[in-house]
């Protein structure tokens, strides 16, 4: 008998309210294997809650968040700190890249948490550089980049490690469009390659025609709104 693998990003029942605003009611969402899924909504309507969610970086005040079938609510934060290091990747909108590592070591930082041997660690890295087309940056900081060298710094880092999922929080939205353009094809290829679920939070218009999948939360709801 088969053993169906759960998905990759569940929702039940999840509700999520700051102060009098309720976000997030009654949520329900299955994200499947491989998907590129993208969630559109007015600004503060919860997009970048839903990914901080399905990031355990804060609970939900109501219902369940399961990564790759395990309950994010039934976790110590050490459990979810490693989950995270493990099964998730993250790209924000600001870079995050740390200031004080080369770009070569901001993109090894995760392979590093994990345990991977350097040589390794190394070799994966430049192998992602490459890939990226910035092979070349791999000794140089972050503040000696351009905004879509560092947001491609900051996809090599976010797939390192080979995570199930990765979480994209308007990762072009601090770039001008022809860069934002080719970093988001950067992007889903990237994930597309490893088969990994890439769940991107924007407010671009043009990255609809790209997804899998269309998600809007409006009313607290999350809805399919797949043209």
């Amino acid at each position: 008998m088969s053993i169906t693998e759960p998905p990759p990003v569940e929702l039940r029942g999840v509700g999520k309210r700051y102060g009098n605003q309720t976000v997030l009611e009654q949520a329900d969402l299955v994200v499947r294997r491989g998907e590129f899924a993208v969630v559109v909504g007015r600004s503060g309507s919860g997009k970048s809650t839903l990914l901080r969610l399905i990031g355990g970086l804060e609970p939900p005040d109501a219902g369940s968040v399961l990564v790759g079938g395990r309950d994010l609510g039934g976790l110590t934060e050490r459990e979810r700190a490693e989950l995270r290091r493990r099964r998730l990747g993250f790209v924000f909108q600001f870079f995050n890249l740390i200031p004080t590592l080369t770009v070569g070591e901001n993109v090894q930082l995760p392979l590093a948490l994990n345990e991977l041997p350097k040589r390794e660690a190394q070799r994966r890295a430049a192998a992602l550089l490459a890939e990226l087309g910035i092979a070349d940056c791999a000794d140089r900081f972050p503040e000696e980049l351009s905004g879509g060298e560092q947001q491609r710094v900051a996809i090599a880092r976010a797939v390192a490690h080979e995570p199930d999922v990765v979480l994209a929080d308007e990762p072009t939205g601090n770039l001008d469009i022809d860069t934002a353009e080719r970093v988001l094809e950067l992007l889903e290829q990237t994930c597309r390659r490893r088969g990994a679920t890439l769940l991107m939070a924007t407010h671009g218009r043009e990255v609809i025609g790209r997804a899998d999948r269309v998600l809007r939360i409006s009313g607290a709801r999350i809805e399919d709104a797949t043209p």
